[in-house]
């Protein structure tokens, strides 16, 4: 029987920092949305059995018709409204997929404003999360990081070697990454967490709620998230390149 294989996507933010009215993953890359380059990836993708397209309040009916209807997205199975932060949008897309009937054997959460997915990354993600469980697609960083104080003021320099930054696809074994948000959603709720506790990714989520080691499985410096006008400019010369 074939592995079930669901890819959540998140086209739920607001993207403040585009200085557009229009939201990042709706912007016009090349001649298509930013959200159709990772949704159509998926669509050809044989490993990926259907996909949960989350967008923002009150967009469901644009996802719908302008998204997933205009350009013939067979695979998304159904369009849900994100929340006001990241870790609420998975949430909603694993409720979606909990109403199906059917926890997917593996789970890939991509963010929507990284156009550049591929399938090598698909293939590579899915290889690791077989056998442990939990991975992460990323990059060594390449500038040198420092940990700053409340003034601005440099108070360590990590060693750069052990230092990555983190990409999606985040790909988990479904029953744990809906584990691991059940938990993390619980906490919240009853404040066993601190005020200070901030979610910024799904492995953060395994790793923190059930201290489930997460695989880094090497991605690619094109693998931008656009979230500002020079993003834009990145990625259409990055567009350009790729059809030569």
């Amino acid at each position: 029987m074939k592995e079930k294989c669901t890819a959540i996507v998140l086209a739920a933010g607001v993207g403040k920092r585009m200085q557009s009215n229009v939201a990042k993953q709706y912007m016009i890359l090349g001649d298509k949305p930013v959200i159709w380059y990772a949704l159509q990836t998926f669509e050809q993708n044989e490993r990926i059995t259907d996909v949960i397209l989350v967008v923002g309040k009150g967009e469901i009916p644009y996802g719908r018709s302008e998204i997933v209807e205009k350009y013939g997205f067979q695979k998304v199975i159904s369009v849900v409204e994100g929340g006001a932060e990241r870790y609420l949008s998975v949430w909603n897309g694993l409720q979606a997929m909990r109403k199906t009937g059917q926890i997917a054997d593996y789970v890939f959460i991509h963010d929507g404003a990284r156009p550049f997915l591929n399938e090598q990354m698909i293939e590579e993600t899915y290889r690791e999360v077989t056998e442990y469980g939990a991975c992460v697609v990323g990059m060594p960083v390449k500038d040198t990081i420092k940990v700053a104080d409340e003034e601005g003021i440099a108070v360590k320099t990590p060693e750069r070697k052990s230092l990555w930054a983190v990409q999606t696809p985040q790909v988990f074994r479904g029953e744990l990454i809906l584990e691991a948000y059940k938990t993390l959603i619980d906490r919240l709720e009853h404040k066993k967490v601190g005020p200070v506790f901030t979610v910024t990714d799904d492995a953060m989520v395994v790793e923190t709620m059930l201290q489930h080691p997460v695989k880094l499985v090497t991605g690619s410096y094109e693998n931008i998230k656009i979230t500002t006008p020079e993003d834009m400019l990145m990625a259409e010369a990055i567009l350009k390149k790729s059809k030569k």
